[in-house]
């Protein structure tokens, strides 16, 4: 994945060819065996330590500089993970409180609310007290408790395969690349369309942070501070806020969970709330297709129905991995395309 690999002699078509076909069957089997989240974050450790060692080797080696990015990296993440668990700890004690109250003060408000504006055809299933909603929930996870038991261990099984990521994602960073006349030419062209994913990781997860990013300060600032002002207070905001920007990760069908999400919310205040909601999110969607075609369509040439349909197709095929792993893989798709100048 080092540069210079891209100054060695051109390889045949032949091993051109098997190369593409090897990386293509590559990244469908780490989807296929579950392995999309050790891949991410092998990748995100990998680019994030080559972002910052040209920052540290003014005034280190590089091998050096390498060496204490990764160092530093590590610390990161390991008290990144200190602070989520107590973070999210506290953040559920004060934003949830008690489950007994979360059941009579947020829970059951929403269904009364809910019950004044739905059709009576919806209204009839809804459940009349708190014992309902509380025996239909515990029934619920009763019908579903190998589903979550199942749900439970992909969980553990997703955070080691992160771990285990991140650790090669350091090995790969911190290793020495040989000398290009010691490097075999399917080699070359494998290390090639590796250089190519992670430019296509590095362009589509970046620009996407800084969309998120911006979405969740808007969202914040419409939720956590106009409607306040106004006295109008929206039942969990501020996991609304959250979880903006967590599926704000996501290409395009980020946008449209969170904003649903923050309607429904709204719609249980008030039907003037939950239009008010509405009008903000179709402004805050407009100034987002700019973004998305500043921010990733610049970095990919690629416009925001592009990524759609490559989304829709992948989850087709794999599921939720498939919708995360289809903006990558696009952009990885299209740089390949576009070096064989095929489109």
């Amino acid at each position: 994945m080092d540069p210079s690999l891209s100054a060695t002699r051109e390889p045949s078509p032949a091993i051109r060819y098997a190369s593409y076909l090897l990386a293509a069957a590559a990244l469908l089997v780490v989807i296929d065996v579950h392995l999309l989240s050790a891949l991410l974050s092998g990748l995100l450790v990998y680019e994030l330590v080559q972002a910052m060692t040209p920052l540290l080797g003014r005034r280190i080696s590089g091998d050096r500089a390498r060496l204490v990015v990764v160092a530093v990296l590590g610390a990161i993440v390991v008290g990144l993970l200190i602070l989520l668990i107590l973070g999210a700890i506290s953040f559920f004690r004060s934003e949830i409180g008690n489950p007994e109250l979360l059941w009579q003060q947020q829970l059951m408000p929403l269904v009364e609310k809910a019950r004044q504006q739905l059709p009576p055809i919806l209204v009839d299933n809804l459940p009349d007290s708190v014992d309902d909603l509380r025996v239909g929930a515990i029934e619920l996870a009763r019908k579903h408790a190998g589903t979550l038991q199942l749900a439970g261990k992909g969980a553990v099984r997703v955070f080691v395969h992160i771990i285990i990521g991140l650790v090669l994602g350091a090995i790969i960073a911190l290793s020495r690349a040989r000398p290009a006349h010691q490097v075999g030419p399917l080699s070359a062209a494998l290390s090639l369309r590796c250089q190519r994913l992670a430019a296509a990781f590095h362009n589509i997860v970046f620009a996407q942070l800084k969309i998120s990013l911006i979405n969740t300060l808007f969202t914040a600032i419409f939720l956590l501070g106009v409607l306040p002002l106004m006295g109008i207070h929206v039942p969990l905001a501020k996991t609304l806020v959250v979880v903006t920007f967590i599926v704000g990760l996501l290409p395009v069908i980020g946008n449209l969970i969170s904003n649903t999400a923050i309607a429904i919310a709204g719609l249980s205040v008030s039907l003037g709330v939950g239009i008010a909601a509405l009008a903000f999110l179709i402004l805050i969607h407009k100034l987002e297709y700019f973004l998305n075609a500043r921010i990733v369509g610049t970095q990919i040439r690629a416009r925001a129905w592009e990524l759609l349909i490559a989304m829709l197709l992948m989850e087709a095929a794999f599921g939720l991995p498939g919708v995360i792993a289809a903006p990558i893989y696009y952009a990885y798709l299209k740089s390949e395309l576009e070096a064989e100048e095929l489109i």
